[in-house]
């Protein structure tokens, strides 16, 4: 598919078929998401694919209620981004490491599978960070669920391109 093509016809999939994604086809999408635009070369996204021990831990962090959103996709990344300490700094790599998220939904629609990008609270809890092996120093970004999608989705309404972008004399 060419690249505006891919762009236009991705969605947001919440309902998945069971079996997970391999690991080889995961490695090329973390592949290609090491290609994202990172001022200074720093590299600063994490992916972590989550085992059947961490996503347990996982939902115990979430309770009853997050728990059951993490069984709708078969293979869930926790993504998260190196912070230094520097506002400048951080702020850039916070914009690169989302790029590469972009990019791992991008690849993953690309071979025929669906994706969503989550950001639930209980990343955001140090339960949730330890299920995930996120350490201190690190600010978590999304939970990429990912898998083959089911159902298809009509493309939502967009902004009209006037509506969002301005040409300066």
């Amino acid at each position: 598919m060419d690249l505006p093509a891919l762009i236009r016809s991705r969605r947001t999939h919440k309902a998945y078929a069971p079996a997970p994604v391999d690991r080889a086809t995961l490695d090329e999408l973390f592949e290609l998401a090491r290609w994202a635009p990172n001022h200074n070369l720093t590299n600063p996204w994490r992916f972590r694919v989550l085992g059947s021990a961490a996503l347990a831990a996982l939902k115990a962090a979430a309770g009853p209620e997050g728990a059951a959103k993490l069984d709708r996709a078969p293979t869930l990344v926790a993504a998260s981004v190196v912070q230094t300490g520097d506002p400048a700094a951080d702020e850039e790599d916070r914009d690169a490491a989302a790029c590469a998220c972009y990019i791992v939904l991008l690849a993953a629609h690309d071979r025929g599978l669906g994706g969503y990008w989550r950001t639930p609270e209980v990343l955001r809890t140090p339960a949730g960070r330890a299920a995930c092996g996120i350490p201190g120093g690190e600010a978590t970004l999304a939970l990429l669920h990912l898998g083959e999608a089911r159902g298809d989705k009509p493309a939502p309404e967009r902004a009209p391109l006037e509506s969002v972008v301005t040409h300066l004399p």
